[in-house]
């Protein structure tokens, strides 16, 4: 299947933009099922999501990271392993931002008979956190 993408416009200039979405310490601000992160030695931290009432920690690794431009991170562990791009474009002389964010999963033994039931929920839950992002970059300024 295809990776799941989206893009919005925020009014806010791309460094911001970058420097806030790509923190993880600062995912559970703005992604409604994230309900804490560890950031961790070697570019890796942990996210503990909130899915189907449990809680389920997942280890990810930054594999690109070129301020303030494109930031990419990938799942190392879990029958699930989300793969999510984050690429900052500026708009109107670099006053706002275009951002697009690619999200696509890999399943691991049990995580491949899951991986529909993930690209559903995540078809309908990404678009709100991003809409969060927005709200929240908007608001700061």
């Amino acid at each position: 299947m295809a990776a799941l993408q989206s893009t919005i416009d925020i009014a806010r200039p791309p460094h911001d933009v970058f420097a806030y979405a790509t923190d993880p310490s600062r995912f559970a601000e703005w992604q409604a099922d994230v309900v804490g992160v560890q950031v961790g030695d070697d570019a890796e931290f942990t996210t503990t999501r909130r899915i189907n009432d449990a809680e389920r920690a997942m280890r990810q690794r930054i594999t690109h990271n070129d301020p303030p431009h494109r930031w990419a991170a990938q799942g190392i562990d879990g029958p699930v392993r989300a793969h999510a791009t984050i690429t900052v474009e500026p708009l109107d002389d670099g006053t706002r931002s275009r951002v697009t964010f690619t999200l696509d999963f890999e399943g691991h033994g049990i995580g491949v008979a899951l991986l529909p039931l993930v690209r559903r929920q995540s078809r309908r839950a990404a678009p709100v956190s991003y809409q969060k992002l927005r709200r929240v970059l908007e608001l700061r300024h």
